[in-house]
């Protein structure tokens, strides 16, 4: 394992700046978001030649993208958003070779208006119902290119655990459908202090079916963290012990920090990953 950051944690003009602040600050590695190159993140279409300059950048400073960022909300209920979500998303997954990934990574989406606040009916049939329908269509999309898509699992959204993430693995079918695991998404109000017995049960059910990493902490006992990496109550040693365990190789890529923050986050991880190494 490695540390890597979001591209979007360096605000820069232009794709090649924004790339070399990530080589700068240390990094091989990145989730990248298509906002780095001047349009939307989930694109209704990709300019030509716009893939073949973002895969050159890369190569020339010798950097991986360990991801695609694809998330929208897959159960909208502006259907007409949900539309433009998959549109997106198939432009997105159809040139994910092209731009040097495999992995385009989503969400399992809210009925609230806003991707990352939950809603009572999120736990109901019809959010499951649409949820499911909607990953077996990204899964389609994903099967079709030879990509694959990975949901994280997040309380405020639909798959709010691992048990949920399981089945609807199981339910969907698709070799395609993986896991973006991001440890402290996972834990709900008043379960902190079951954070190992939370841990293991994620990594035992859905650890065979992770793809991406995320990196990032929780300061709060109710819902899912959006602090830098090393300032909140996430047991980091567990957590990459399990990744280790399940043979993940990949990049751990730190999110939900301020530039700033970069070198401590980026110190307290590699610290982290070598004492699991």
């Amino acid at each position: 394992m490695k540390a890597g950051v979001f591209s979007t944690v360096f605000q820069r003009d232009s794709l090649e700046e924004v790339l070399d602040g990530v080589v700068d600050a240390g990094f091989e590695a990145t989730q990248f978001h298509m906002s780095c190159a001047g349009i939307d993140q989930i694109p209704e279409q990709i300019p030509e030649g716009l893939c073949e300059r973002i895969r050159k950048a890369f190569d020339g400073r010798g950097m991986e993208m360990g991801a695609l960022s694809g998330t929208f909300n897959v159960i909208d209920q502006d259907l007409g958003a949900r539309e433009a979500g998959f549109r997106g998303l198939e432009q997105l997954v159809s040139h994910a070779h092209e731009l040097g990934t495999s992995v385009v990574t989503l969400c399992s989406g809210t009925m609230a208006d806003y991707l990352w606040r939950p809603h009572p009916d999120n736990n109901g049939a019809e959010a499951w119902d649409q949820m499911i329908g909607s990953m077996a269509r990204a899964s389609e999309i994903a099967e079709k290119h030879d990509v694959y898509v990975a949901f994280e699992p997040e309380v405020s959204n639909v798959i709010d655990s691992a048990v949920k993430a399981k089945r609807a693995i199981d339910t969907v079918g698709s070799p395609k459908l993986k896991v973006c695991i991001d440890g402290a998404n996972l834990f709900h109000k008043g379960e902190l202090p079951r954070m190992d017995e939370i841990l293991n049960q994620a990594f035992d059910l859905i650890g065979e079916h992770i793809v991406f990493a995320h990196a990032k902490d929780l300061s709060k006992d109710g819902e899912a963290g959006h602090d830098a990496a090393g300032t909140g109550f996430l047991n980091y040693e567990r957590y990459l012990e399990f990744l280790d365990k399940v043979g993940y190789k990949g990049a751990v890529v730190l999110h939900s920090l301020a530039e700033e923050q970069v070198p401590g986050c980026k110190a307290f991880l590699e610290q982290k990953i070598r004492g699991n190494s």
